[in-house]
């Protein structure tokens, strides 16, 4: 049962979060032989602010949730 995991900033709407996926499981399933009832395709979006490049964020932190004191 293969399993699949992404990882994108937020920003997708759920009609491109499923076509993504549906995408990802008929790749996957032509690649591997496996049937697609067997892929599983995880998606996680992530805030710009806990996505780093190179050390740096892509985003400013969201307001309240930054502490100086770390």
């Amino acid at each position: 049962m293969p399993l699949i995991q992404i990882s994108l900033r937020t920003g997708r709407s759920a009609r491109q979060l499923h076509e993504l996926a549906a995408g990802v499981t008929r790749a996957a399933s032509e690649a591997l032989g496996a049937p697609a009832s067997s892929i599983r395709v995880i998606v996680a979006q992530v805030p710009p602010e806990n996505w780093f490049v190179g050390g740096a964020p892509l985003g400013p932190p969201s307001a309240g949730l930054h502490d100086d004191s770390l």
